[in-house]
């Protein structure tokens, strides 16, 4: 298989926490996952969701267990599903106890928000027990009142200082088991935090922009933030959060990471702006191609180029190529032309080469 080469960026070390089967931190892949829409009390209708995300390429799922029925409901899903099982906590610690017992992977929680030490001592109990690790979840919406007051908003100091309060209560507790986020909706905030925590401890990070906004917005606003995270070698599991679909998200992830070079699985398509040198409809090749291709998990390089000044030599270093001249197409394979095929054809012969290549 022809691949061009990709810098690794080193990645900060961090310990390794266990999730279900994977692993969060240290010397890992770093995870895409996503949160569920659905009512989770409604079980049948978020098992559908989360088995679709899956064939997105999602690897954890979160769920809120904002209701004793949620919490319950949770034992079915994990039944059904093939990645690990997160549920979302907040402030009632009984519901942390429910999930638990319902068999999830990991909750997030804060422990510095449910309650008296009796409850928090409960909770972490019922997680060691059990073998299941915490995220802290930081965000600046919901900052303590304290460390609002201090800091006058939610400065990435302040998310930090957040961060090491609920750390404390769990390391009180003989508890290391531990994933820490902290989100903010401003990018450079987040950045920030994120940076400072990590010159302060070695407690893996699950990196986020929250409340990014739409697919279009979202996408761009958390691809600076994680990105920038990423290429500084800091994050070991990552959620994008936009306001739309799940799927959406884990495959705004995905590219996320190949373009950092944190992940290189699945199909990588290299295609040009075109311009007033474009000779075939090259925009409904792309969105077929893309389509065609978004369920293989095997690392290859597509190129879809527009024309033949920047087309063959991009094509060349891609696994697979294509670029149009003026009345035909040349495919390449491993850096060689093939020969000239219709455009009618292109379509057809790129599936079929990278399903080949993928076996």
């Amino acid at each position: 298989m022809h691949q061009t080469s990709k810098k690794t960026i080193p990645r900060r070390k961090t310990r390794a926490v266990k999730v279900g089967k994977l692993f969060i931190g240290g010397d890992h892949p770093v995870s895409v996952q996503s949160m569920t829409r659905s009512k989770t009390e409604d079980w049948k209708t978020t098992v559908d969701e989360i088995l679709e995300l899956e064939k997105s390429g999602c690897e954890i799922i979160r769920c809120s267990a904002n209701t004793q029925e949620a919490a319950l409901a949770l034992q079915e899903i994990k039944k059904h599903i093939h990645i690990p099982l997160v549920a979302d906590i907040h402030f009632d610690y009984k519901l942390a106890l429910v999930a638990i017992k319902s068999g999830v992977d990991k909750i997030r929680i804060n422990p510095g928000n449910i309650g008296s030490d009796d409850k928090i001592k409960e909770v972490i109990k019922a997680c060691k027990d059990a073998l299941i690790p915490i995220r802290i979840g930081v965000n600046s919406g919901s900052l303590e009142k304290d460390i609002l007051k201090k800091y006058g908003r939610p400065e990435p100091e302040a998310l930090v200082e957040s961060a090491m309060r609920h750390i404390e209560i769990l390391e009180y507790n003989d508890f290391y088991e531990t994933i820490v986020a902290m989100k903010s909706s401003s990018v450079a905030d987040t950045i920030s935090a994120c940076r400072l925590f990590s010159a302060k401890s070695d407690y893996p990070q699950h990196l986020g922009i929250t409340e990014a906004g739409s697919s279009y917005s979202g996408t761009i606003k958390s691809a600076i933030g994680i990105g920038s995270l990423l290429a500084d070698g800091i994050g070991d599991t990552i959620r994008v959060s936009l306001t739309g679909q799940g799927g959406d998200e884990i495959k705004a992830g995905m590219e996320i990471l190949k373009s950092v070079g944190c992940r290189n699985d699945g199909i990588e398509i290299i295609s040009c702006p075109t311009c007033g040198r474009l000779e075939a409809d090259l925009y409904s090749v792309l969105e077929q191609v893309e389509k065609q291709l978004s369920d293989i998990r095997t690392p290859l390089k597509v190129a879809v180029m527009g024309c033949l000044v920047n087309g063959p030599g991009e094509a060349k270093e891609a696994d697979i190529g294509v670029t149009f001249g003026k009345d035909y197409s040349i495919i390449y394979v491993d850096g060689k032309s093939t020969g000239m095929i219709p455009y009618s054809d292109v379509v057809k012969t790129l599936v079929d080469l990278a399903r080949e290549k993928s076996k």
